[in-house]
């Protein structure tokens, strides 16, 4: 026994203590409490304090909506803040601590922001950190940053571990309240596919508290022997401790179970958290209701509790809100609390009703006071009594809780967070869900049933129907006998008049009525202007307990219906998802997958250092003895491509098979450039244009025969021009016949470049691949030697005779090594990034460097490129605005600096030669650049206004960054070869 812990009574296992510590005191509790009910029994009613007045905090509710008791729970690098103490499930040795005080709890320094409340109104804060603009970031925004959140991150890295799954179901049932029981068990019965989900670890939801015999048995037997049933099905899977907190597109749920968040040492092979998403045919919406607090003067003390929350605390718990409680309420449920109490042996001070002829029977001896209204609280850091006003008089009430009862809201957050909006439903006084269609059904008191028969038969009706829409028909048990219930009606009570103290409607952020009034009178009336001005509904619980007061206290305020204001937007999570479980496995040096070529293994044993590039482990160069810095291995690597042949890693380069009898419409629409006539056995270079006719993505696609075709993307842009394809020929061209799939990963692909290529390719391939037989941009399938097919594709990066051989992935390594093999004899090396950057640039071929979204074909001087016969094609009908065909326009020139011996780096700005750097001044960009080892000095690729009509020209290299200036001539970019000679020999 502790201070509040009732004698009898509860679904709690008294023989099993297990004990705790909050603030470093200890305490005790039994195993089926939850902290927040072991704290009340120990008699711990204060638990923090509010974000912006550091007021005193006690316990609200019973569950997940909980805005005041977030505490800190566990230790070092495992410690998790902003723990609810409502859900959280007490275990031995568990170590709690307050958040958002200090020095202490109990006395806070930063409770002396109460003494400046009139001067911290809602919006203070846009109208106080505006001046003087010097105290920005000297003052204001340390001072923000120092008060903002509640709990505190922990730097340390996490210990645990967590994991995602998915789930299939014929119907996920979400919440394991009466309502969800019957609906499992309906469609388990009839054969369906079940998934039940409650965030609760002890299922049954409302019937672990409820008083009425069901089956002339009391509630929680009833739900023991549902759940019975359902874990003796095999087509039922049960998961508890499980929040389903977010619907998404195509009736898949997100759902987070707390796998080991109820102990204090996880083992280390299972996660802690577990990411589930479900795919669910049809689900069921049982989340119940949640009840309503009044908002009335003083009503945030600690002592001041939903009543609801009361009854759970006393029936499941065996645990009092308080010796003397006083209930304030404008329904029947105050009463049905009252009447529970006193069952208990608690005394009920008074019934305060603020309806003028309650037709409900208050427990023998208790004092009911009608068309009444609390106006104030007594006591700080608990209750102590309360003021009553009741026809002009008033009078106080000695009590140590209250219990507060202020209709329902049903818990509809799932079904709207998909753009729904909540209907106002003035017979209910509450905002039901709108008609969502079959994916997801609401019912129970989700659905405004709140009676407990009327749960049962809803939850069993509409799990019925589904199963008769998926073919399942239910053979059409009886439902359970209910005791006597009561009525759940009530009046809605948006304010309590006559308030003397502060009346809050969000708990955590201190808001109070009085800041409604101010946003509505400065033009802040909207619901979601008065949510971002007063931050109403934007706390830690996403305004589960004050948003429908919000709504019904602006509509009050303008004289109109609640509908008609609307509810702020319900959006994912439900209730807060660590980042952790989003992440699952994806941490550490898995935090993104390692992606290696076919040739991994390849460049590997030729010596590769390897560099991140996009999703891709490839080598940036391959070093040889005596070579000291990367350059001179880029320098090496280079020359022996244009004096001799090299091998290079391709293989990373998106690549997507097209098929079907339009698959050249399709391309020819995709393309700037026209393809629709391109032979089979040819290659071509292909621009991509976004609809703003801003250049997309580039890459060569090859005909291998009349209905199929092979396109190589950017390895940056792989997965995304494979996503712009697919929305293409399903939102913009669905009439045309094509397919395609992604065979990046199939094929390890190779470029041998270099005036001596030919004879290495020609030494392993069957074919022949003279410059007659095998032209420029030629493109088909080869047998190698020894009979493997392969294709072979003459194009070229780097400006040399080139080839680019593709294999299967799984042989890459071997046809590697036999062309090292082959080429050695002619000098041949391997090459990577660094080497195919500088040979690209030497050639003027544009990279993502230079398409960074801001390019036109005719910026980067591909101006002729776009087809002005062709009908259509995506960016057409833009590409001709005026401020893309401005002369002016930046344009893709070469440099080359003055004196040779000066660098030029990538991002420095184009100024004219004595010009002061400004914006005002600027003239371009330079995009790319690198040293030269085939000219002997740097070169770069920039982009400069009217660029191509200002060859010869100089111009200052503005290096801000690396301090310098370097003078450079402005060139064509093509430095090697502007004839093409070399590739077409």
């Amino acid at each position: 026994m502790t201070a509040y812990r009732l004698a009898s009574g509860g679904v709690i296992d008294r023989s099993n203590t297990l004990g705790f510590k909050f603030d470093g005191r200890a305490m005790k509790g039994y195993a089926g409490d939850t902290l927040a009910s072991a704290l009340l029994a120990n008699d711990q009613l204060l638990v923090g304090r509010s974000f912006k007045y550091h007021r005193p905090r006690g316990i609200v509710t019973a569950g997940p909506s909980e805005p005041n008791a977030l505490v800190a729970i566990g230790k070092g690098a495992a410690t998790d803040p902003n723990t609810r103490a409502t859900v959280a499930e007490l275990c031995a040795g568990l170590d709690a601590r307050s958040q958002n005080r200090w020095p202490s709890l109990k006395y806070d320094i930063g409770a002396l922001n109460g003494l400046l409340s009139p001067f911290l109104s809602a919006g203070f804060y846009y109208k106080t950190f505006m001046w003087p603009a010097a105290f920005w970031e000297k003052v204001y925004e340390p001072l923000i940053r120092r008060a903002a959140g509640l709990g505190r991150a922990v730097l340390e890295h996490d210990p645990h571990s967590y994991e995602k799954c998915w789930a299939h179901c014929d119907l996920l049932v979400v919440g394991a309240g009466p309502t969800g029981l019957m609906a499992a068990l309906t469609a388990g019965r009839a054969g369906l596919r079940v998934i039940l989900a409650d965030e609760d670890f002890r299922l049954g939801g409302s019937l672990l508290a409820e008083t009425t015999r069901i089956d002339d048995r009391p509630a929680v037997d009833f739900a023991e022997a549902c759940l019975a049933e359902l874990r003796a099905l095999p087509n039922i899977t049960i998961m508890p401790r499980t929040t389903v907190f977010g619907w998404y597109d195509d009736n898949v749920f997100g759902a987070l179970e707390r796998v080991q968040k109820h102990v204090v040492a996880p083992q280390a092979k299972l996660p802690v958290e577990r990411l589930w998403r479900i795919v669910a045919k049809r689900a069921l919406l049982a989340t119940g209701a949640e009840e309503r607090p009044l908002v009335f003067g003083g009503n945030d003390r600690p002592g001041v509790m939903m009543s609801g929350a009361m009854r759970t605390y006393a029936n499941r718990f065996g645990v009092a809100a308080g010796r003397s409680v006083a209930i304030f309420t404008n329904g029947s449920a105050g009463y049905r609390t009252a009447s529970d109490l006193a069952a208990h042996g608690i005394e009920v001070a008074a019934i305060i009703d603020s309806r003028e002829a309650p037709h409900d029977a208050a427990p023998a001896g208790v004092r009911v006071i009608q068309s009444a209204s609390v106006i104030d609280t007594r006591g700080r850091q608990r209750i102590r009594g309360l003021v009553v006003e009741r026809a002009g008089f008033e009078e106080t009430i000695a009590c140590d809780a209250i219990g507060m009862s202020g209709g329902w809201n049903p818990v509809i957050h799932l079904a709207c967070q998909r753009g729904a909006k909540p209907v106002w439903s003035p017979e209910l006084n509450t905002f039901l869900a709108p008609d969502i269609g079959k994916g997801l059904v609401v019912a129970g008191s989700a659905a405004g049933r709140y009676s407990l028969g009327g749960c049962l038969q809803d939850g069993a009706e509409r799990a019925a129907r589904i199963a008769a829409d998926l073919g399942f028909p239910s053979a059409g048990n009886p439902l359970p006998a209910v005791g006597e219930e009561v009525d759940p009606s009530f009046t809605a009570l948006w304010y309590a008049p006559g308030a003397r103290a502060k009346a809050f409607v969000d708990f955590q952020n201190d808001v109070d009525v009085k800041d409604l009034g101010l946003a509505l009178r400065e033009g802040f009336g909207h619901v979601e202007h008065a949510k971002r001005y007063t931050t109403a509904g934007m706390a830690t619980d996403q305004g589960k307990l004050s948003a429908v007061n919000t709504t019904g206290l602006l509509a009050s305020m303008q004289g109109i219906s609640p509908g008609d204001v609307g509810t702020i937007t319900f959006r994912p999570f439900y209730t807060p998802v660590a980042i952790g479980a989003l992440a699952g496995t994806a941490r550490d040096e898995r935090a993104v997958p390692v992606r290696k070529s076919p040739l991994y293994g390849w460049a590997e044993k030729n010596g590769a250092t390897f560099v991140d590039s996009g999703l891709w482990y490839r080598p940036a160069y391959f070093a040889r003895h005596g070579e000291k810095t990367w350059r001179d291995s880029t320098d090496r690597e280079v020359v022996n491509v244009r004096q001799h042949v090299g091998l290079c890693d391709v293989s990373t380069l998106g690549k997507i098979e097209i098929f079907g009898p339009d698959a050249a419409e399709f391309l020819n629409r995709l393309y700037c450039n026209p393809f629709l006539k391109l032979p089979v056995g040819k290659a071509r270079y292909g621009l991509m244009l976004r609809e703003d006719a801003m250049v997309y993505d580039d890459g060569t696609t090859s005909r291998l025969s009349p209905q199929h075709f092979v396109m190589t993307t950017t390895t940056a842009l792989a997965g995304g021009v494979m996503s712009h394809m697919e929305y293409c020929a399903q939102v913009l061209w669905p009439e045309l016949k094509v397919r395609f799939s992604s065979s990046t990963d199939q094929w390890a692909q190779m470029a041998i470049a270099g005036p001596k290529s030919r004879l290495v390719v020609q030494a392993l391939v069957e074919d022949d691949v003279s410059d007659k037989a095998f032209p420029f941009l030629s493109a088909g399938v080869v047998t190698l030697k020894g009979g493997l097919n392969a294709r072979l594709f003459r194009i070229s990066f780097s400006g040399e005779l080139a080839y680019e051989l593709a294999v299967p992935a799984g042989l890459g390594e071997a046809v590697a090594d036999a062309i090292m093999a082959e080429g050695s004899a002619h000098g041949i090396c391997a090459y990577g990034l660094e080497a195919m950057n500088v040979l690209r640039i030497e050639k003027g071929h544009a990279t993502h460097a230079e398409f960074d979204g801001r390019v036109t074909p005719d910026d980067a001087g591909f101006g002729r490129m776009v087809s002005a016969q062709k009908n259509d094609f995506i960016g057409k009908r833009l590409s001709t605005r005026y401020g893309l065909t401005a002369a002016d326009r930046m344009q893709m020139v070469g440099l080359k600096p003055v004196e040779t011996d000066q660098h030029i780096r990538a991002g420095a700005h184009l100024l004219r030669e004595g010009a002061k750097a400004s914006t005002l001044n600027d003239q371009g960009y330079v995009s790319s650049a690198c040293h030269s080892p085939t000219l002997g000095h740097d070169i770069a690729l920039a982009f400069l206004k009217s660029g191509r009509e200002r060859y010869g020209e100089r111009v200052v290299v503005w290096d801000k960054l690396g301090g310098s200036e370097t003078v450079a001539e402005i060139c064509h970019p093509v430095f090697v070869d502007p004839g093409n000679t070399r590739l077409r020999v």
